[in-house]
């Protein structure tokens, strides 16, 4: 949905008062009010985008203005719907608006770009930005994927000459998206004349648009194979195709001149981490760079070792875990992917490690910053669930530095998770006190559903629903029921137990026993559902809608949140010398953050403790 919706010519009526409807918009759907630069920009760039559409006697042309991707939070500054002039079939420009006077290549890249207004601050280049966008747009809109269409864009410097951007220009365009400057206003009007018609249709066009179902977002994990063997799968937007840019550039720079950097990527649930890690295995892969990805995640890793290895087991060694390089030699790899590197152990040492290597056995973390010239972080600080774990930007920082070894570290805003809703993640934080502020009311979103159920019932029987009508659905629950092996006979015992209703746990081996998938499967394979999951096979991994029990080690008393440590049966938890009360409280909060936030599009939440439960019914429709 965009913020602001308005016809060129009925544009004129806002003209004085645009700004602050966008911004009472913006604070609205996203609970933010925006930036004084992000309103200085609107004030600046849409009169100018207006003044050329009517230059070019648009003046029945939609205006979408900050308009929001589907499942993602992230929004195009101007999506314009009309007719096309030829084929008179439903036509739509993206435009991208860039007050950049001045602006050249960064390095000797031509993707990434360096704005002396941003004090030099490497971006990626418009073009590809807003063709990104294209693509985004078409692949998750099912209006566009049905109904013939026309669908390009365009990134427009309408403060710059070309002199001023003379780099960015040498960047040839593509059929999806064009690059215009100032000095080209007129080559700017007539391309949004050969796109869209004077006729009347726009708002018939933007209608359609905004009436569209919404795909479902392509699994990651269901086109691994693809993208990892043959070609790139994935759509990177803004901060993620920064971030994939900016590896790749490290990687090259790297092999020339001899140097060695650490990129951290760090970002919420959702924001893209795995993603641009298979797009840079792709990549990376195809230029025959040497590259691995690990993870920590035993669930995760195999998962992507079945999907990415289907056609050839070849690649499923492609993916390791992270104590795999206590051997490495130095730089032995141009690029090392840490998914998941929120889990880097103190150290790689498990009983299977053998007593030579014991020995001289290293920090888990200097073990992974020697073996590639560019090793990429990609974390979640928040996700961090296990006593030991140590994945977070200042440990890497401070480890980094007294390697003498560089460091580049990139932030993911944006929400591709949670059906894009930064407002239901940020909920969650402050519900849990991972944020300052304290609990609120669930304010709403249209793009991701919040209920509480009176009953595990209850909960079953809407993610059954769910399940049944071809989306993919689980429940998961907090450590907080003994975890049985399966019975002689193969059934599964029901050890999650709450009044007269019990599930099994997921399997914790490696075999599918009773139609049940193996434990690293539980979130991908549809034979998981029936099962209920708990952190060790969630983390990681997304589902459309997803059941959560928050068991008894969590409870609501006198306005604060109270852990219950004899209510949870995790083993890793059980040791007060190992793990304090303190760090206890904090993992568990943790814990059921990542529980709340693996679904794309729902969350119902039971909770088994009658006045925790009174509780979050007065913050979700009360």
């Amino acid at each position: 949905m965009p913020l602001l919706r308005s016809s060129v010519r009925g544009f004129s009526a806002l003209e004085h008062h645009f700004a602050d409807l966008l911004a009472e918009q913006m604070s609205i759907q996203t609970g933010h009010a925006p930036s004084p630069g992000e309103r200085r920009s609107w004030q600046r760039s849409i009169p100018a985008l207006r003044a050329d559409l009517i230059d070019a006697g648009l003046h029945d042309v939609e205006m979408l203005v900050e308009y929001q991707l589907p499942l993602t939070s992230k929004r195009a500054d101007v999506v314009l719907a009309g007719v096309h002039p030829r084929t008179g079939l439903p036509s739509y420009v993206v435009v991208e608006l860039k007050q950049w006077s001045r602006a050249e290549a960064y390095e000797d890249s031509d993707v990434l770009v360096s704005i002396e207004q941003y004090g030099g601050r490497a971006v990626t280049h418009p073009s590809v930005q807003v063709e990104g966008y294209v693509d985004y747009i078409a692949d998750f809109t099912s209006y566009l994927a049905e109904q013939e269409h026309s669908l390009v864009g365009a990134a427009y410097l309408h403060n710059a000459t070309d002199t001023d951007v003379d780099d960015l220009l040498r960047r040839p365009g593509s059929e999806r998206a064009r690059l215009f400057t100032g000095q080209r206003r007129g080559a700017f009007s007539s391309f949004l004349a050969e796109h869209l018609s004077a006729d009347h249709g726009g708002a018939a066009a933007a209608d359609a648009l905004l009436a569209s179902k919404i795909a479902p977002s392509r699994q990651l994990l269901t086109v691994a194979a693809d993208e990892v063997q043959r070609r790139e799968m994935f759509v990177l937007l803004d901060e993620q195709r920064d971030a994939y840019e900016h590896v790749l550039h490290a990687v090259e720079r790297a092999r020339r001149a001899n140097t060695k950097t650490a990129v951290i990527v760090s970002g919420g649930p959702g924001s893209g981490k795995s993603v641009i890690a298979l797009s840079l295995m792709g990549e990376l892969s195809r230029q025959g760079r040497t590259v691995v990805h690990a993870t920590g995640s035993r669930s995760f890793t195999q998962t992507l070792r079945r999907v990415a290895g289907a056609r050839s087991p070849r690649v499923q060694k492609l993916f390791k875990y992270f104590n795999s390089f206590m051997t490495a030699e130095p730089n032995d790899l141009d690029c090392l992917i840490l998914d998941e590197a929120h889990r880097i152990r103190e150290t790689s040492v498990n009983r299977y490690t053998r007593k030579a290597e014991r020995e001289r056995a290293q920090l888990q973390i200097h073990e992974l910053l020697s073996a590639a010239r560019v090793p990429v972080f990609l974390l979640d600080e928040h996700q961090v669930v296990r006593p030991g774990e140590m994945g977070t930007v200042q440990e890497i920082e401070r480890y980094a530095a007294a390697l003498g070894v560089d460091v580049e570290k990139i932030s993911l805003d944006d929400q591709f998770r949670c059906g894009g809703s930064q407002v239901y993640v940020d909920w969650v934080l402050r519900l849990l006190g991972l944020s300052p502020g304290g609990p609120v009311r669930w304010p709403g979103d249209e793009t991701f559903d919040v209920e509480v159920v009176d009953s595990p019932h209850e909960l079953e029987h809407v993610l059954t629903t769910q399940h049944e009508g071809g989306y993919t659905a689980r429940i998961a629950a907090g450590y907080c029921w003994p975890w049985s092996d399966p019975r002689p006979d193969g059934s599964l015992v029901p050890d999650v137990e709450i009044d007269d209703w019990s599930r099994p746990w997921n399997l914790r081996g490696d075999r599918s026993v009773g139609g049940a998938p193996p434990s690293a499967l539980w979130a991908s394979d549809p034979a998981g559902f029936g099962q209920v999951g708990c952190i060790y096979t969630a983390q990681g991994f997304e589902y459309d809608h997803a059941g959560v029990i928050i068991g008894p080690d969590l409870v609501w008393r006198d306005g604060r949140w109270v852990t219950v440590r004899d209510a949870n049966r995790d083993p890793d938890f059980k040791s007060r010398t190992k793990v304090s009360d303190e760090e206890f409280e904090r993992l568990v909060r943790n814990v059921y953050k990542v529980l709340l936030t693996r679904g794309m599009r729902s969350v119902h939440i039971y909770s088994t403790d009658p006045q925790t439960r009174d509780f979050l019914r007065t913050l979700v429709r009360p």
